[in-house]
């Protein structure tokens, strides 16, 4: 008699974990790294079958393990980007600053003009909503405190705010950015 039972998600695992790990560790560089990512990937799939049974163990584990790893590499590039290890102030000094090219200049310069006169339309609780928000990160329920105005009330005039900014830009780039530089900006 042939045994047609499903695997459990252990015996998989202890089963494929070594090719689970190579995998992993040619993705990411570093077997540390890979075997961690590779528990992590048993840990979701272990949760993921409390929802749901899982009929394709293998696959989803192995899938699991490769989004995990992406998201690893994901990170890593965006930490890489700004930090600078191993270097001292006076290297710091020493370090050319990254200059923009003209067009870049110039694009950024119009991106702020845009911006300066999207928010000049609004109210000022729209504008203080919209930089709270946008710029310091801070959710609804942390806006309304600080502004001892309702979350609904933050809601309704952050989707304003957002919309009449869409409006000013898409007025712009109909009249062709005929905005009028203020000295103090540039």
């Amino acid at each position: 008699m042939v045994d047609t039972a499903k695997p459990t998600l252990d015996a998989v695992f202890v089963g494929h974990r070594g090719a689970l790990v190579r995998l992993l560790a040619r993705m990411v560089g570093s077997v540390a790294t890979a075997e961690d990512l590779a528990q992590e990937a048993y840990l979701k799939v272990r949760a993921a079958e409390r929802g749901r049974p899982v009929d394709h163990p293998v696959p989803f584990l192995f899938q699991t393990a490769r989004n995990l790893a992406f998201d690893h590499l994901r990170r890593e590039r965006r930490h890489a980007a700004v930090m600078v290890q191993d270097l001292t102030a006076e290297g710091m000094e020493e370090v050319a600053a990254a200059l923009p090219s003209p067009e870049t200049e110039v694009g950024d310069r119009q991106r702020l003009l845009r911006m300066e006169t999207a928010l000049a339309a609004l109210s000022e609780r729209q504008r203080r909503i919209l930089l709270l928000n946008r710029m310091e990160g801070l959710s609804h329920a942390q806006i309304a405190e600080r502004l001892d105005v309702s979350v609904s009330t933050v809601q309704k005039d952050l989707k304003t705010a957002l919309l009449a900014c869409l409006e000013v830009f898409a007025r712009l780039d109909r009249e062709g950015l005929r905005v009028s530089p203020r000295p103090d900006v540039l």
